[in-house]
């Protein structure tokens, strides 16, 4: 039997992927380990449940589950578990652990960086390690704008990052590949996750916001014909595991992304919100603006968005409007070639992500990115 270690499995990315293993009965011939922040084992586990309640799993689905599938420890000091002796028969690992915030969270490099390559360090000295899939983020490349960016080209070093999140998710990459040659890592990065496509916003409202903030503004720094690569969680996780338990892999780098043609333009993102909401389109009144002129108008936005923090707003359209602006593209052919099908479009399930949001304000919903 297989065991595979899961590190942020009370996030996001990483619930998603252990409601695939769940869902599709995996845990039958792969023992899960997951790395949880927790006093003990059973907190660890209470921890673990109530994020997957938030994907719908029930009690039948956590059977699969018990105290001896929590590792207590957190990357912010990797000492806490890395001398676990249950790390010795890990056989595959998915990184999903990382502190994806676009604030200034001044414990970022010290998870993302230091304490994932101590944890890569450690995962390089045991024997029957098959694989180390690690979860970067497509930004990390740093893409030119109206850019299509494909696999096999190397990061753009001469642009700047955005957020400090992208900077440290490449560096660790960097990282491993230089100071952990033997470890059978492979990096996966997916482009823009947002919902569920069964659940919706339920499991994170991550992202979404930005969409529902812009309607309701009828205001951003993109134009509508420009494309945004969106991709669900629950399609994201079912790529890792793949990636994961795959008998053999072609390559060592993989986006996760809607592809070339996948990508979904603003003004489709405003069709379906609207349907969703039996509202009108925005397009006849949307004006294209930038920063500085929403710097201008930063007094209209309560009246907009309801009770908010116009700094933080603002700093959210200055983070956001401009990965919004790059209107960029991610090359997904390595995982079609594998035989992966396409993501599902994201205006294909936008009305359970407006339905699993509604009555919630701009600032409750954003908060889980500027943690």
């Amino acid at each position: 039997m297989n065991t595979i270690l899961i590190t942020g499995a009370t996030g996001f990315v990483g619930g998603a992927v252990v409601e695939y293993f769940l869902r599709q009965q995996l845990t039958t011939n792969n023992a899960l380990l997951l790395l949880v922040r927790a006093d003990d084992k059973a907190t660890g586990l209470a921890r673990i449940i109530d994020n997957l309640k938030k994907f719908e799993l029930n009690d039948a689905h956590f059977s699969a589950l018990n105290e001896q599938s929590i590792l207590t420890g957190d990357l912010a000091e990797p000492e806490s578990f890395i001398h676990d002796s249950r790390l010795d028969n890990v056989t595959h690992v998915i990184n999903c652990a990382a502190i994806a915030s676009f604030g200034n969270n001044p414990a970022m490099w010290r998870v993302n960086v230091e304490g994932s390559l101590t944890f890569a360090k450690r995962m390089a000295q045991v024997k029957g390690l098959q694989r180390f899939v690690h979860v970067g983020t497509a930004m990390a490349s740093m893409p030119d704008k109206d850019s299509v960016f494909y696999e096999g080209m190397p990061d753009n070093e001469q642009n700047e990052d955005l957020v400090q999140y992208t900077a440290s998710k490449r560096a660790i990459e960097n990282l491993v590949r230089a100071e952990c040659p033997s470890l059978p890592f492979v990096v996966a990065r997916p482009s823009i996750i947002v919902g569920h496509t069964q659940h919706g916003c339920q499991p994170s409202s991550s992202i979404f916001w930005v969409f529902m903030m812009a309607i309701k503004l009828k205001k951003f720094t993109c134009t509508l014909d420009d494309q945004v690569d969106v991709i669900p969680v629950d399609y994201c996780a079912m790529v890792l595991v793949k990636l994961c338990l795959a008998k053999s892999l072609s390559h060592n780098f993989y986006h996760i992304s809607s592809g070339e043609e996948m990508c979904t333009p603003f003004h489709e993102i405003d069709t379906s919100v609207a349907k969703a909401n039996n509202a009108p389109r925005i397009i006849s009144e949307y004006e294209q603006i930038s920063y500085q002129e929403f710097t201008g108008i930063r007094k209209q936005f309560k009246d907009v968005l309801g009770p908010c923090n116009d700094k933080i707003i603002l700093r959210a359209i200055k983070l956001y409007g401009g990965f919004a602006q790059l209107n960029v593209k991610f090359d997904n052919s390595r995982l079609l070639d594998m035989g992966i099908p396409k993501p599902a479009a994201f205006n294909s399930y936008i009305d359970k992500c407006v339905s699993s949001t509604r009555g919630q304000s701009i600032s409750e919903l954003m908060q889980v990115d500027f943690k």
